[in-house]
């Protein structure tokens, strides 16, 4: 496709510049620049194709970056990207050293608001509003919000906020990717939403008040009629509710509806008339067939053939220790009736799609809501039932307070599915599994374990269920080393860990999976080597024995030393006064960037070279030379 109108965009000043006629041809050239690059790096797909004409009539309307533009979740913003300056660098998507996939503030001045978990738009945008107003600037703030991160109890606590700052200049665009609109009806929503945003509906409505205020039951029948008109195409004025003035819903891809009615919205917001809120439609995949026909397929695909499509690979790939997690819980769920199985909104990236299948009655996905998904497992444990909340470890942070309060406390059994523990690659800081070891350790009545590989994941699994109290089984993206899990439901020794390898002078001590890189480091510095199994409860009788035969020690895991296993090792060594050179091995006190896992667990020097060196380099003098140099695949 010749990029023409593309070429000539490097920021949304040149956008606005162009006549309206030629948005749709721009429309079209943003949505093969997304289609091409996203085929050769992999990311986030169906999302994007969906947003790029609501993208281009925000940027076209509104005087960004002036005015802010607030991105829930932002896995939706590569057309936002690319019309911000950043269209040159989309082949480093996601890549090591290049863009985000997500807003990043330090990225470009477009990307007001850091963001990849759901549901923060509204109240940051709220914020950046109000601030403006407290400053005297005059500054729009919009946020863009999934009707999926609509679900989350924190877009609601924000609207309520809103509500009552009547006079900051504040806009929520509800992308809902989730209807349909038909053509008659369309037709008349775009009619009836300029109408409702524009000046004469809004000095209608006002008039309306003073003339028949006085005379209740007339007003509340001009209320009931208005309400009416809007009913015959738009779902419950809820958002009314709020304090809001709703507008929509209307065709997302409708570039013809989109700007006038946004421009309308801006004048509204220009005289401080309240919130307001529009309903788009939009559908994921828009603009590319395969992606419209199967949007979850083409949600985050790797790289492929945009003319082909997805094809499975040649050879079968190892399994993932998210489909080991899939089938150990319907495996279970047949062994025992009492198991339910609860998801915030993660059915398919938790491995969960079989199982809703084969158990739809003990099946709950509760929507983007961490907190709650938390806290209905503890009134279903409450009640003799087994829960297994399947969650990425990132959002269970979300659920801090209910895992204490709710859970801890009571000390209610259910296991906690922790998936992406560890780095997670090219999502980035903002999906990294850092820091559950840290935040879960230090709360009475929660045990966490660390699988090795797939084999312990599914048996830890079946320990972790058959306890009395909450257990968190913590497990990385991607397959492992390919170890064969057993058929059985057979479990490992709760709080036991094993001598993996017998050496001298120095122990290393391995939680999780980076047990594999550490026996290879181990064969050249001649180490024992430990698989902990479990951060908490911590194998301490083993690791006395350890400390009292070895001269020195190390711990290794894929999650923050401040804090995390090494820290208990270092709190159990001193509690038994014990005095032994240790080494904490695991991620620094920052954020790691997206890129290649092997590639950035190398960088944390996490990888079998990367432990040897910093073992040599801490204790050189306790070993002999060194061995011939490691061949370091990919």
């Amino acid at each position: 496709m010749d990029n023409k109108l593309l070429s000539a965009i490097e920021d949304p000043g040149d956008l606005r510049r162009l006549p309206r006629a030629q948005l749709k041809g721009l429309a079209d050239e943003v949505r093969e620049c997304v289609l091409q690059n996203v085929s050769r790096t992999g990311g986030h797909l169906s999302s994007n194709l969906g947003t790029v004409e609501l993208t281009i009539a925000l940027h076209y309307v509104f005087n960004t970056p002036h005015d802010r533009l607030v991105w829930d979740v932002g896995h939706q913003t590569y057309p936002h990207k690319i019309l911000t300056g950043r269209r040159e660098r989309m082949p480093t998507l996601r890549q090591l050293g290049g863009i985000s996939g997500f807003p990043r503030r330090e990225e470009s001045e477009y990307d007001t608001f850091g963001t990849a978990h759901s549901s923060t738009s509204i109240s940051a945008a709220l914020g950046m509003a109000v601030a403006a107003r407290q400053k005297g600037e005059d500054r729009k703030a919009v946020a863009i919000i999934g009707d999926g991160a609509m679900t989350a109890g924190m877009a609601f606590e924000a609207l309520n906020n809103a509500g009552v700052e009547r006079d900051a200049r504040l806009l929520v665009v509800l992308n809902d990717n989730d209807m349909s609109i038909s053509p008659p009806v369309g037709a008349l929503n775009r009619y009836l939403a300029q109408l409702m945003s524009g000046n004469f509906y809004a000095a209608a409505k006002n008039v309306g008040k003073t003339v028949l205020g006085p005379v209740p039951p007339l007003f509340e029948l001009a209320k009931r009629i208005e309400q009416g008109a809007k009913g015959m195409v738009v779902p419950a004025t809820l958002f009314e509710k709020f304090g809001f003035n709703y507008i929509g819903p209307i065709d997302g891809h409708d570039l013809d509806s989109l700007i006038p009615t946004l421009e309308n919205i801006r004048d509204r917001m220009a005289k401080q008339e309240g919130p307001q809120f529009l309903h788009v439609v939009t559908k994921k995949g828009q603009g590319y067939k395969l992606a419209e026909a199967d949007p979850v397929a083409y949600h985050g695909p790797g790289k492929f053939d945009p003319a082909v499509g997805l094809t499975p690979p040649a050879t079968p790939p190892k399994p993932t220790f998210t489909q080991v997690f899939g089938q150990w819980l319907c495996d279970m769920a047949e062994h025992d009736k009492r198991l339910v199985a609860i998801t915030p909104a993660m059915r398919e990236g938790s491995g969960m799609v079989e199982f809703h299948r084969r158990f739809p009655d003990r099946y709950y996905d509760v929507g983007i809501a961490e907190q709650h998904a938390v806290t209905f497992a503890a009134g279903l444990a409450c009640e003799g039932l087994k829960p297994v909340v399947a969650i990425y470890s990132t959002f269970l942070q979300r659920a801090y307070d209910q895992l204490i309060h709710d859970v801890a406390i009571q000390k209610l059994p259910m296991v906690l599915a922790l998936d992406r523990a560890g780095l997670v690659g090219a999502d980035g800081a903002t999906h990294a599994g850092a820091f559950d070891i840290a935040y879960l350790r230090c709360v009475p009545n929660v045990s966490v374990a660390c699988p090795a590989d797939e084999r312990e994941c599914r048996q830890l699994l079946s320990t972790a269920f058959a306890q009395d109290h909450a257990v968190a089984v913590r497990y990385p993206r991607g397959a492992g080393v390919g170890v064969q899990p057993l058929a059985d439901l057979s479990e490992l020794p709760f709080g036991k860990g094993q001598v993996r390898r017998q050496g001298q002078r120095i122990a290393m001590l391995a939680f999780g999976s980076l047990l594999y890189p550490a026996l290879q480091a181990a064969e050249r510095l001649g180490a024992t080597v430990v698989n902990m199994r479990w951060a908490k409860p911590l194998d301490t009788e083993l690791l006395l024995q350890i400390a009292s035969s070895h001269e020195a020690l190390v711990t290794i895991e894929e999650g923050v030393v401040m804090g995390g296993a090494g820290s208990a090792v270092a709190e159990a060594l001193a509690a038994a006064q014990i005095a032994k050179p240790l080494l904490q091995l695991g991620l620094p006190d920052a954020f790691i960037e997206h890129g290649d896992p092997a590639r950035l667990l190398a960088l944390q020097g996490l990888d079998a070279v990367g432990i040897e060196a910093s073992v040599r380099g801490r204790f050189g003098d306790l070993m002999g030379p060194a061995a011939p140099v490691l061949k370091v695949v990919g």
